[in-house]
């Protein structure tokens, strides 16, 4: 019952890395990149060097035209959240209106304040929708070490065919009937990891990283339950696990911006010289409107998204959020 030809939307380090993972759980994937020369490269085995580089890849069939997706089975959508409605738009037409979507970016978008499934909805509203979110470095899916997410999907026998397609003893996908919560624990977990970093960056000490994930955990579990999300799933693997993994380590590009903003470089700057985007940045502002919109404190998501603006320096943000006065410790 699996899905057997799979396309993955989207060639960055996480879309190639899912390309390989799926690959080698014993699909047809095609992975459609923007860069040509990335196309290429990965057709010939010759890797991702451009987003994924010294990781050796088997070669992943590859193309830069949109239209050779006609006759794939389903999609893994690895577009950042802020370009997918676009990508969406252009597959009307080429695609059957009901093929299914598992959404593997996170955020949400401008303007609209629309999560990802909700961006799908309104340009493919027959396509059966599913979330795969959890705690998985690209690097690490790709070089097949042990990795463990979440599928969200209502329908249960979809969420089982597509572990079924994209699940291997490396890759091991867990469904939850719970789209929501897997797209806000994805979502709000990299505005956090900014923070952790800048924790990190200005030498503020474990503890304080400690307190600042367990309090940003608080402020995910807020956002979600206003929204409708489980507190089960966020306390899984799609919103603890992840938020975990994205604010302990360099390798999440999230915390590595913030830890080069501790050491007082400017955001600018530190986008200059990236080609991968950092998701965190484009989803600060979004996420402090919903708490907007949802009558809920969100104070270090709030502090994020003003320093990114140039309202407040990094500093006079910390200050703020360490004389907030004194209350009981709670979730919701």
């Amino acid at each position: 019952m699996s899905f057997d030809r799979i396309g993955v939307l989207g060639a960055g380090a996480w879309g190639t890395a899912l390309a390989y993972s799926t690959q080698a759980a014993g699909r047809d994937v095609l992975i459609w990149s923007r860069e040509t020369e990335v196309a290429e490269a990965l057709s010939t085995g010759e890797g991702n060097p451009l987003f994924l580089p010294n990781v050796d890849l088997p070669a992943i069939p590859a193309t830069s035209n949109l239209a050779d997706f006609a006759n794939v089975d389903a999609i893994l959508a690895v577009v950042p959240a802020q370009f997918a409605r676009s990508v969406f738009e252009q597959l009307n037409g080429l695609i059957p209106d009901d093929t299914p979507f598992a959404l593997c970016a996170k955020g949400v978008e401008h303007g609209s304040l629309k999560l990802m499934a909700d961006v799908l909805q309104e340009t493919r509203p027959s396509a059966p929708v599913a979330v795969l979110s959890g705690p998985s470095f690209a690097i690490d899916v790709a070089k097949g070490l042990p990795t463990a997410v979440t599928l969200a999907c209502e329908d249960q026998a979809l969420g089982a065919r597509w572990m079924e397609s994209i699940g291997r003893p490396e890759f091991r996908p867990y469904w939850s009937n719970d789209i929501v919560g897997a797209e806000i624990g994805g979502a709000v977990k990299n505005v956090l990891a900014i923070a952790c970093g800048a924790v990190e960056g200005l030498q503020l000490g474990k503890s304080a990283h400690a307190a600042l994930i367990s309090r940003g955990f608080a402020e995910m579990v807020r956002l979600g339950s206003a929204m409708g999300a489980q507190p089960e799933t966020l306390a899984g693997l799609c919103g603890l696990g992840d938020l975990v993994l994205t604010c302990s380590s360099p390798q999440s590009r999230n915390m590595s911006f913030g830890k080069a903003l501790g050491e007082g470089r400017s955001p600018a700057d530190i986008l200059a010289e990236r080609k991968a985007v950092t998701e965190g940045v484009a989803t600060a502002p979004g996420v402090v409107a919903l708490a907007k919109r949802y009558d809920i404190e969100m104070p270090i998501c709030e502090a994020v998204a003003n320093i990114l603006a140039g309202n407040i320096t990094l500093r006079e943000a910390m200050k703020a959020l360490i004389e907030r006065p004194f209350k009981a410790e709670y979730v919701l």
